[in-house]
């Protein structure tokens, strides 16, 4: 491997930090605030869009999270080939 193709390969551990923080405080958040957020997504009306809202929120933070966490790991996808025929 060239030094500029290790390079890319950077682990992104700084990422992997940040996102794991906020995915911690967002749980910590929602669990200590249980009566709170149960009372307001009860609600009805547009408050129904809530718990939607925190569902999009809660699996983005979280797939990046998990996303640089196998990074990190050296678990990558792999590339598909073209077939020639």
């Amino acid at each position: 491997m060239s030094a500029q193709e290790e390079k890319k390969k950077k682990k992104p551990i700084g990422p992997l930090i940040v996102m794991g923080a906020a995915s911690l405080a967002l749980y910590v958040a929602l669990l200590m605030n249980q009566d709170i957020v149960n009372n307001n997504f009860a609600q009805g009306g547009l408050y129904a869009f809530l718990p939607i809202l925190t569902a999009f929120i809660f699996s983005f933070v979280h797939g990046n999270f998990t996303g640089h966490f196998w990074s990190a790991m050296g678990v990558e996808a792999s590339k598909k080939k073209k077939e020639v025929k």
